[in-house]
């Protein structure tokens, strides 16, 4: 974890911060005391509360099964026999 960043948060914590245009879309910048890690993170709503969550990390094992398989057929590769070599 960064320096700067605190290990810990307190839960009652909360602080305004101002909501503006970026587009078409509306965006808040998470103040520092806020932090967490990583650049990706999920938001959903409860009620009329947004909650932003930062994103679990994911291995590579679990990108590697969600990959959908390719439905290509491939051409056949004649495998010709290496030239000898004299040692």
């Amino acid at each position: 974890m960064l320096k700067h960043m605190p290990t810990r948060v307190n839960r009652n914590s909360e602080r305004l911060v101002k909501v503006f245009k970026n587009g078409r879309n509306r965006a808040v910048r998470i103040p520092r005391e806020f932090e967490f890690p990583g650049d990706d993170a999920i938001m959903r709503k409860e009620g009329v509360r947004l909650i932003i969550e930062p994103a679990p990390t994911k291995s590579l094992l679990t990108v590697l099964n969600n990959l959908r398989m390719l439905r290509e057929d491939f051409p056949p590769i004649r495998d010709s026999r290496p030239e000898p070599v004299d040692l």
